[in-house]
């Protein structure tokens, strides 16, 4: 296995995001239908408990090995690389059996003192308990490959993961159905230990196949005195906890949407159950669209991390420039023609997904936040290949507080309701992207290129044009909305990416760094002068 390019990292990623996402899809709609709403509740109350453990047990640690490994790669110290990595999962696997052990003790306590309300759910989160201990195992080895530069590891292993949890999830939940709800839902919950354990399975068989090459390399290198282990674990834990906290205040943020949003919706004047549904709107619908559009930037934040490390560690600002812009460049042309596209079809891609045109307004509202997510995502990438992995969790903790401020005002008002929610998260990824671009512009001189990101509007706007033309013209012959729908996307898609070309907006480098095809295509593009240098 060689060193992927980050671009090239990131695509690999973003593949295996989207099988995840289509393999979690299809769990959802089997898992519903076999447990019912009852069922999946017991689920979810054990769930979140679960992903709270798995938090502070191991999040942030696979980023702070990343930037470790790429450091001491940078310098050719193949040893040190390999002693952060035996280190790292020594303590990782100490911390998963601690936290397996708590969270399967402490399951009974939960219920006991009512922080779980239904005492059936004690089962389900008892099952939980063993894929701790793996994942935890999982995120040391995934970490490893990252800051090597292969992400393939990490994408095969994640897709192994998702499939063994669904079919085991289903199967388990199946065969326990009989013996009762409580049962079935611990079946369900137990499917997430086989599937960390598939996953960490091709983990080993990546890094076994590895090793030699790897030990070749530490036997070959010039003596580098070494760092110590309380060095390296200092290091890990200060890089690691930042990144953890983050990952924490997501659900923080989402609960808190919870206690604010509908209660603000009653001042506005809707009852209980509008309430309820509205905010089912925003956050069951039109925030996991945003979320599915923005997987390519994830993954591009995920693969600059090592390479900004690497770079960095070099002194060569130059290329974190380079990276940095070829990164930002990349994920405005993905971002802005994706909210356009979400914005002006927001009311029938939600008929055609959800069945009702009701979340049509929350997903046009939040589709601006696309593009703002994306920069948060890109920049929070660069920030902790930097090593500045505390910056990003303060400027979310900013956006936060602007977004709960926002939220108890904007959604109280009657004329807004829903929308003023909506606006408030749009308001949260913006001013969490402008304070990361702040300190990206204090730390390297990087800022946006307003003549790139003109060229991909102009290509958005004309393919808005031809989106609502083509919507309209196919409705009108087909009276489909989903056929119309997904007709219009596929136009636009080739509109924006005709426009894109002809207007310069996609450099020879861009199309370069494609896996495989990249080279040819460039050339045949540069040819039809639809290519600039």
């Amino acid at each position: 296995m060689s060193k992927d390019t980050f671009l090239k990292g990131a695509l690999i990623l973003t593949v295996a995001g989207i099988v995840v996402k289509i393999i979690g899809s299809v769990n959802r709609i089997l898992l519903s239908r076999l447990l019912g709403g009852e069922g999946v509740g017991l689920y979810q109350m054990a769930y979140p408990i679960y992903l709270l453990a798995l938090s502070i047990s191991s999040a942030g640690i696979p980023v702070a090995i990343s930037i470790i490994v790429a450091e001491k790669l940078a310098r050719s110290d193949y040893r040190g690389a390999n002693r952060v990595f035996r280190i790292s999962l020594g303590v990782l696997a100490i911390t998963g059996i601690v936290f397996t052990f708590l969270l399967y003790y402490g399951a009974g306590w939960l219920i006991e003192h009512h922080f779980v309300r239904d005492a059936r759910a004690y089962y389900a989160i008892a099952a939980l308990a063993p894929a701790i201990f793996f994942v935890t195992v999982l995120s040391s080895y995934r970490g490893y490959f990252q800051g090597l530069q292969m992400m393939t590891p990490t994408a095969v292993s994640q897709i192994f993961e998702q499939l063994f949890r669904v079919v085991t999830m289903i199967a388990f939940a199946y065969i326990l159905l009989p013996h009762g709800l409580e049962f079935a839902a611990a079946g369900a919950s137990f499917g997430a230990g086989p599937g960390a354990a598939a996953g960490l399975m091709v983990l080993l068989y990546f890094y076994w196949r590895h090793k030699p090459g790897f030990k070749h390399k530490m036997e070959t290198q010039p003596m580098v005195i070494q760092e110590s282990s309380v060095s390296i674990v200092s290091r890990i834990v200060k890089l690691a906890l930042p990144v953890s906290l983050a990952n924490i205040m997501l659900p923080v943020v989402s609960n808190i949407d919870l206690l604010i949003v509908p209660a603000r919706l009653e001042v506005a004047g809707y009852t209980v159950e509008q309430a309820t549904e509205l905010f089912g709107y925003l956050t069951g619908m039109a925030v996991p669209l945003v979320n599915l559009a923005t997987i390519l930037t994830a993954s591009l934040a995920a693969s600059l991390v090592p390479a900004v490390s690497e770079a960095f560690t070099l002194g060569d600002k130059q290329l974190i420039y380079q990276r940095i812009s070829t990164a930002m460049r990349i994920s405005n042309l993905i971002t802005i023609p994706s909210f356009m596209g979400l914005c002006l079809l927001a009311t029938p891609i939600s008929l055609m997904l959800y069945g009702t045109p009701n979340a049509g307004m929350s997903i046009a509202i939040l589709a601006v936040g696309i593009f703002l997510l994306g920069i948060h995502q890109v920049t929070t990438g660069v920030l902790q290949g930097l090593g500045h992995t505390a910056i990003p969790v303060i400027n979310m903790g900013v956006s936060a507080v602007v977004k709960i401020i926002m939220s108890w005002t904007l959604t109280a008002i009657p004329a807004l309701g829903i929308m003023g929610a909506a606006w408030a998260t749009v308001a949260d990824f913006g001013v969490a992207a402008l304070l990361n671009m702040v300190f990206v512009y204090r730390y390297v001189g990087f800022s946006l290129n307003i003549k790139d990101a003109f060229k991909t509007i102009i290509a958005s706007v004309v393919m808005g044009a031809v989106v609502l033309l083509s919507y309209d013209a196919i409705m009108s012959q087909t009276l489909h909305n989903s056929v119309a729908t997904l007709g219009a996307i596929s136009v636009g898609g080739m509109v924006f990416g005709i426009v894109i070309l002809l207007v310069g907006g996609v450099a020879v480098r861009d199309i370069e760094q494609l896996p495989r095809v990249g080279r040819k295509l460039a050339v045949i593009l540069t040819k039809l002068r639809l290519l600039r240098r």
